[in-house]
Formats: structure tokens, C-alpha cells, sequence
């Protein structure tokens, strides 16, 4: 029976029907009015932020994508974020930003984090996993980091209690807890992943991670199709950089989240060309995924060198979020085919091509 079915089976492989390669998925049936352009906020924002969301604007308009933007110059040494540019996100429900310096010490507050709590964006997300033809240590990388994003380490709540001794406050609630557990295993559940990975520090901090551990396992009870585990973040960190493609969805409390999504990052290829956003209940910024080099040096500014991937599929995240699915996929298709040419890379992943050069060679790949 067995040698009778070979023939048969090397017909079936050559046959032409095996070949095929769907070009289209079933279609988008659009609302009408869908395609009316959409206004986005922009926030270049400092160092290499105005160069890569300049190549995000350049690659829009030769997609004659239906998006177009609201610019507003913010930087990390403003005391606030502008109360038009908290309006015009408000407005539009979408924004894209680059980088903000962040002052190390002294009294000035990071604006990332005021646009978070003035915004509610409860939840970041970062996408980190293999490019076709990047080489990396780790081959199978696919993980989605989901951290929890007003609350915990980033509370601010710090005061020196006497001369030479600083209280800081962690802050967890359960509200805060529950929702980012629910926004983990609701996304696993409509992008058919199949494990989510609850990552604490329970053992040491025992009330704090032991209520968002508590949270994270009633969430998981409502999801019995996705497999729920938990990991202590000092392990996690370990098995990150010695088997990472165990790893799925990972829900983490707001500090950890920081450290294991760079992480991840640099493990699946590097910090420029991962993507991620931060969403609330009604609005989402887009930005580059890991937070290390978002602004980069002088140096890397002055020689137009930036890598702009991380952004321009934040920006095909964005276009996803906007309901505009046909040229999220052609962004991302271009960018991964220049990625797999290897003819035009930046210094960050073994090239010297600069970023006009990566945007050309991105436009030029377009379908």
C-alpha cells in the first residue's frame, strides 16, 4: 500500500496546484467611507525621531496611503507635553512618535510617561522575532511583550525621607492588574496565539507581584483554550537569551516589561527594527518597540545612519489599527524584502547604507 501511494504523492508535490502561492487573502469588505485619509498626530520628537518618522511620511505618501499628519514639536526637556498636542491625539485617536530624551536626575519628568497617564495608555506592546535573511543567534523567535503601563516602579511616588535616604513606592492595584492581564489573553485569543507567559518577582515582592500574579491567574481561568504559565523575571531573563522561542505572549508588570522587552529585542535582531505602540480604551501611540536607542547618538544623526525598520512597521502596525489592512501588508512586505536582499542595511545590522538609502530601497520595493 505504502510503495503504491509514492507515485501518487510525487504527482501531488509537482503538480501545478501545489505551487500556487496565494497572492490575496479573502477579501477586506470596507465600510463606506473607510477610505477617507486619516489624521494622525506626529511627534518627530529628539535626536534620530525626526529622521526616521521623516521616512514614515516619505513612504506613506509614495503608497498614497490614506493617512495624513498633524506635526507638533515636543521634546524630553519640556517640563509637560503641550496641552494641544494631548488634544490633537484626543482628536484623532492615533498618533506616531519618535523618540524622547529622557533627562537623567534632577526634577524633570519623563514625558513618555506623562502621555501614558494623560492618555490611559494602559498597555505597551512590542513585537520582537526573526527577519528573513537577518542573521541571529536564535532562529523561531515570535514574541509579543505586553506591559503594563502606569503604574508599579513608574508611579514617581519618590521622596528622600532623611538626608541620604530615598523612599520610592511601588505602586500595584488590582484594576490596573486585571486589565492588562485581560488585554494579554485577548490578544493571544484573536491573534491565535497559543501560550501566555506571566513574568513576576512573587518570591521577594510578595504583596505587590503576588496580587498581579493573582489577577493574571482568574483572567487566565476565562481562556482555557491558551496556556497560562508563570516564570520569576531574574529565570525569565535567562531564558531569554538561552532558549527564546519557547516564549509567546509575555505579561509583565511595568519595570520588567522595560528590561525583557529590550531584551527580547536584541536577541531577535536589535532594537531598530522592532516594532510596538501603547493603547488605551481610545487612543494608541505608535512608536519604535524597545525603548534603548530610540533617540541615538550625535554621531548616528549626523551621518544619517539611523535604522528606520523599528518605525516603519509601527507605522504598518498603525495602519492595521487604522483599519487600512492592503497597505500594512505592502509596507511590511517592502520592508522584509529589503531586509532579506541585504543590499541596504544600516550599521546596526551589518551594513552602511543610510537611512534615505533604506527608505529608497523600501519605496523602490513597494507592490
Amino acid at each position: 500500500m505504502a510503495r503504491r501511494s509514492i507515485p501518487f504523492l510525487k504527482q501531488l508535490l509537482t503538480s501545478p496546484s501545489s505551487n500556487l502561492t496565494p497572492t490575496r487573502s479573502v477579501t477586506y469588505m470596507p465600510r463606506p467611507g473607510d477610505g477617507a485619509p486619516r489624521p494622525v498626530t506626529l511627534i518627530p520628537g529628539d535626536g534620530i525621531g525626526p529622521l526616521v518618522t521623516g521616512a514614515v511620511e516619505q513612504v506613506m505618501e509614495a503608497m498614497h496611503a490614506p493617512v495624513y499628519f498633524e506635526r507638533y514639536e515636543v521634546h524630553g526637556d519640556m517640563k509637560r507635553v503641550p496641552l494641544e498636542v494631548i488634544e490633537s491625539i484626543k482628536k484623532n485617536k492615533v498618533c506616531l512618535k519618535g523618540g524622547l530624551a529622557t533627562p537623567m536626575g534632577g526634577g524633570v519628568s519623563s514625558l513618555n510617561v506623562q502621555l501614558r497617564r494623560e492618555l490611559d495608555l494602559y498597555a505597551s506592546l512590542v513585537n520582537c522575532f526573526n527577519l528573513p535573511g537577518l542573521p541571529t543567534r536564535h532562529e523561531n523567535v515570535d514574541i509579543v511583550v505586553i506591559r503594563e503601563n502606569t503604574e508599579g516602579e513608574y508611579s514617581g511616588l519618590e521622596h528622600e525621607v532623611v538626608p541620604g535616604v530615598v523612599e520610592s513606592l511601588k505602586v500595584i492595584t488590582k484594576f490596573c492588574s486585571e486589565r492588562i492581564a485581560k488585554y494579554a489573553f485577548e490578544y493571544a485569543y484573536l491573534n491565535n496565539r497559543k501560550k501566555v507567559t506571566a513574568v513576576h518577582k512573587a518570591n521577594i515582592m510578595k504583596l505587590a507581584d503576588g496580587l498581579f500574579l493573582e489577577s493574571c491567574r482568574e483572567v487566565a481561568t476565562k481562556y482555557p483554550g491558551i496556556k497560562y504559565n508563570e516564570i520569576i523575571v531574574d529565570n525569565c531573563c535567562m531564558q531569554l537569551v538561552s532558549k527564546p522561542e519557547q516564549f509567546d505572549v509575555m505579561v509583565t508588570p511595568n519595570l520588567y516589561g522595560n528590561l525583557v522587552a529590550n531584551t527580547a529585542a536584541g536577541i531577535a535582531g536589535g532594537t531598530g527594527v522592532m516594532p510596538g505602540g501603547n493603547v488605551g480604551a481610545d487612543h494608541a501611540v505608535f512608536e519604535q518597540g524597545a525603548s534603548a536607542g530610540n533617540v541615538g547618538s550625535e554621531k548616528l544623526l549626523e551621518q544619517k545612519k539611523a535604522n528606520p525598520v523599528a518605525v516603519l512597521l509601527s507605522s504598518a502596525m498603525m495602519l492595521r489599527h487604522l483599519q487600512f489592512p492592503s497597505f500594512a501588508d505592502r509596507l511590511e512586505t517592502a520592508v522584509k524584502r529589503v531586509i532579506s536582499d541585504g543590499k541596504y542595511r544600516t550599521k546596526d545590522l551589518g551594513g552602511t547604507s543610510t537611512t534615505q538609502e533604506v527608505v529608497d530601497a523600501v519605496i523602490a520595493a513597494l507592490d
